[in-house]
């Protein structure tokens, strides 16, 4: 399967934080011709582990998406909502929506008290999920036999392809970087590698990267290599921010490890793929934070992928990023020694 076609196919599959579990299973069946083991944890991590005789090392990209839940029924029959990760309210109004409901999948659309029956002072406010509720078009009696409080409220999946190879959908924070991953795994097919490989698409990151911890803990690896996205360059957006689209980004920064980082310049220089670089001079706030503290620690490196329009239904990339993006994956792992455990510390 293309890259394209695996991005397609996962954005499509609701995984919302805490609810993975079907896209966990489409991410472990995609996995196992390429892997020679794959499991799924009780809550839902996939790993996939690539044998070899050499340092044990963990990629990870997170598999979870922001959503919604169900906070109450109101006697019409629309819902009302709160966030499941970081979903802001400025974004709903108008787009469709799936409910994940006693029964199946129900659609509905977020709607807003018309601007004309508001008050003026009330116009110049921003929506708050307050102000905003899911309409199914169902009366009370027919809401209540299908919808509980709690039930989950995805983004509608919508994939669509723009000009120049870019392509927008939701999701792709950060199914994009699963598809990375995906794509460098086919890679190694035709690849020599001496490092023991474990690829995992990690659990709840968007309330606190606990599946990276988990992992961590799981595999014990030698070294560690997170992916997530970025902001790419956007109009009004500040400058230092943001990223160019067209190719991946790598960090520097204090849970970063030189030695590692420069180990990833060295293979995007020598195999022709283009790197960009950006500083975290604090916390990530992605996998690799939580994944350089589990246990005594683990070295790490963090790439990221531009997008646009980040937490919203309508993530844009640049695919040739994120193919660019699983060859100097690849080539980084097939390049792992034996001897980069004691030169780390040099």
């Amino acid at each position: 399967m293309k890259a394209e076609d695996f991005l397609r196919e996962v954005t499509a599959i609701p995984g919302v934080t805490g609810c993975e579990n079907q896209a966990a299973a489409y991410i472990a069946e995609a996995f196992r011709p390429l892997a020679d083991e794959v499991t799924v944890t009780p809550l839902n991590c996939v790993i996939a582990h690539k044998k070899g005789p050499g340092p044990k090392v963990l990629i990870c990209a997170h598999l979870d998406e922001i959503g919604m839940m169900v906070s109450r029924i109101e006697k019409d029959g629309c819902l009302r909502m709160q966030s499941v990760g970081g979903v802001d309210p400025r974004v709903l109004p108008g787009m469709r929506v799936r409910v994940y409901g006693k029964n199946g999948l129900l659609p509905g659309v977020v709607g807003a008290t018309p601007p004309h029956l508001l008050k003026e002072a009330d116009r110049k406010s921003n929506y708050t999920f307050e102000t905003l509720y899911v309409d199914l078009g169902m009366p009370y009696e027919r809401v209540i036999e299908e919808v509980r409080v709690g039930d989950i409220v995805c983004f509608e999946a919508r994939y669509v392809e723009l000009k120049n190879g870019r392509v927008a959908t939701k999701t792709a924070d950060d199914r994009a970087c699963v598809a990375i991953m995906y794509r460098a795994m086919q890679l190694l097919q035709d690849m020599k590698h001496e490092a023991d490989l474990y690829f995992v698409a990690t659990c709840q990151e968007e309330i606190g990267s606990y599946g990276a911890l988990m992992s961590g803990y799981a595999v014990a690896p030698d070294f560690g290599v997170a992916f997530d996205v970025c902001h790419a360059d956007t109009p009004g957006a500040p400058r230092l921010s943001t990223q160019k689209i067209d190719s991946l980004v790598a960090s520097k920064g204090p849970y970063l490890h030189p030695y590692l980082v420069k180990k990833l310049e060295d293979a995007a220089r020598e195999n022709g793929v283009k790197l960009q670089i950006a500083i975290d001079p604090r916390g990530t706030a992605t996998d690799a934070d939580e994944l350089s503290v589990s246990r005594a620690g683990v070295p790490c490196v963090l790439l990221s992928l531009p997008i646009k329009y980040m937490h919203t239904n309508v993530e844009t990339l640049d695919m040739r990023a994120l193919t660019e993006g699983g060859r100097l994956l690849a080539h980084y792992l097939a390049s792992v020694k034996p001897e980069w455990e004691d030169e780390l510390w040099n």
